[in-house]
């Protein structure tokens, strides 16, 4: 359970981290500018948020089953 939402919360970062650079809000990067990086930005994001709904939906599962 652990494992899957650290991964998701990684995830959300750093897709978070791309859609920025690909938006060009945040600059530097071979990514700025770039709308690719947008979208994978954002498909890393809702893989994250996946990951973190399944390890809470996992958690509450073993809450009820104690």
């Amino acid at each position: 359970m652990w494992g899957r939402a650290i991964v998701g919360v990684v995830c959300c970062l750093v897709g978070a981290i791309w859609i920025g650079q690909g938006t060009s809000l945040i600059g530097g990067s071979f990514m700025s500018g770039h709308e690719q990086w947008t979208i994978v930005g954002a498909v890393l994001v809702a893989l994250g948020v996946g990951l973190l709904v399944s390890a809470w939906l996992r958690s509450s599962r073993r809450v009820v089953r104690e």
